[in-house]
């Protein structure tokens, strides 16, 4: 046991640290899918085939409202030092408005049931073992950094994003709607999302991790006693995902964005047969 927690002390210390966001899972609500998915998050461009890119919440009379936005890490063991987000700036809009958060709070956890699907979960279907203190936006657009105050390691590869407080209303845009049950209020709030990353350390496939009974208590897996490091195939996956959503968006423009996308990806480590456990509470 020694051996094997000061390997994973040296692995939390030695490691490079990179982006480690593997996929967006699911937002509180979104307000044109998939035009204005959270998987534009992730998308470092803020136009993509000329198309505005960017996720954006339902609106809400309430500013007091918050949203959430869940990711999934490239690993079920990342140790994160910080989260960094980009409010979008509607340069579509007259006077170029900056639909941002008041303050963000950050959750770290894993899927209570791992056989169950979490593409259209609610909080209730995530069990968080860490939660940040709030941390106040500024109302520009730029790629805010938020340090948290020690290194956190993420049990269970979740991480997710809550978004407190709107800011800007939306601006009558001067068009006509029809609402089945309620009309399109004018006092909606909007929030905008274009780029986040979140910055930590892998700590597979050097460890891995099983979640039991109840879901306080974890067996840690060591599989080698090599250092982990960020995958290579990240780089080009990014580019080939950015390929990818400049084909969507061509596509949605001929077809006059009928039709919906899904796409994701996922990477399958291969553990050694002879595999050492230790109870982690």
């Amino acid at each position: 046991e020694h051996r094997a927690y000061a390997f994973l002390a040296r692995c939390c210390l030695s490691t490079t640290a990179g982006d480690c966001i593997s996929e967006a899972i699911i937002a509180s609500s979104t307000d044109n899918y998939p035009e204005e998915s959270i998987c534009n998050t992730l998308e470092p461009r803020d136009r993509v085939a000329r198309t505005a890119s960017y996720w954006s919440s339902k609106g809400q009379k309430n500013p007091a409202v918050p949203e959430t936005l869940t990711y999934r890490l490239i690993a079920d063991l990342c140790v994160v030092t910080e989260i960094k987000i980009r409010p979008f700036q509607a340069y579509f809009q007259f006077g170029y408005p900056i639909y941002s958060a008041k303050s963000v709070r950050f959750r770290m956890g894993h899927i209570k049931d791992a056989d169950e699907s979490c593409q259209d979960s609610g909080t209730d279907r995530f069990a968080w073992t860490y939660t940040s203190q709030e941390f106040e936006m500024a109302q520009e657009n730029r790629l805010q950094t938020f340090k948290l105050p020690e290194p956190i390691l993420c049990i269970g590869g979740i991480l997710q994003i809550e978004l407190l407080s709107r800011v800007q209303r939306q601006e009558i845009d001067g068009l006509f709607y029809i609402w089945y049950g309620q009309m399109h209020p004018f006092s909606t709030r909007t929030l905008h999302v274009s780029h986040v990353q979140v910055v930590g350390r892998p700590l597979s496939p050097a460890f891995s991790i099983q979640i039991l009974e109840p879901p306080e208590k974890f067996v840690l897996e060591v599989q080698s006693y090599s250092l982990p490091t960020l995958p290579e195939q990240m780089s080009s996956i990014t580019s080939l995902q950015m390929r990818v959503r400049d084909l969507e968006q061509i596509l949605n423009l001929l077809q006059g964005n009928g039709g919906e996308v899904e796409y994701g990806y996922e990477w399958e480590v291969e553990s050694d047969e002879d595999e050492e456990e230790f109870d982690m509470e």
